[in-house]
């Protein structure tokens, strides 16, 4: 088991922080790719730090393809619809980024 750090968005941060958002969606990096299932992830926002330990790793060709597949409230958090959340990520990622596979990090509590 590794600990691995990201860095995220201050709204996405606090969904993690308040149980909503149990998955956390990024494209193939090297870094990225290393994470795996039973690895800590040390998500921060700013001098905010959050422990979490990844359940899950699962690999998607696209965004589409992964909220297809995952539920968006554990992505986005509630009230977000697919089409919002593609257009959210993608305004993160764009087309080549997305090119790089994209992951979802399925998150637990550290201590879980």
């Amino acid at each position: 088991m590794a600990e691995h750090s990201l860095n995220i968005r201050k709204p996405y941060f606090d969904l993690i922080a308040s149980g909503a958002k149990t998955i956390e969606v990024r494209v193939g990096y090297p870094k990225i790719r290393k994470i795996t299932a039973g690895d800590t992830l040390r998500i921060s926002c700013g001098d905010d730090i959050l422990t979490r330990r990844v359940i899950k790793v699962s690999e998607y060709e696209s965004f589409q393809a992964l909220l297809d597949t995952e539920d968006p409230a554990a992505i986005g958090g509630p009230g977000m619809t697919p089409d919002q959340l593609v257009a959210a990520i993608r305004d993160i990622y764009p087309p080549e980024k997305e090119a790089l596979g994209v992951f979802a990090l399925h998150l637990a509590q550290a201590s879980d």
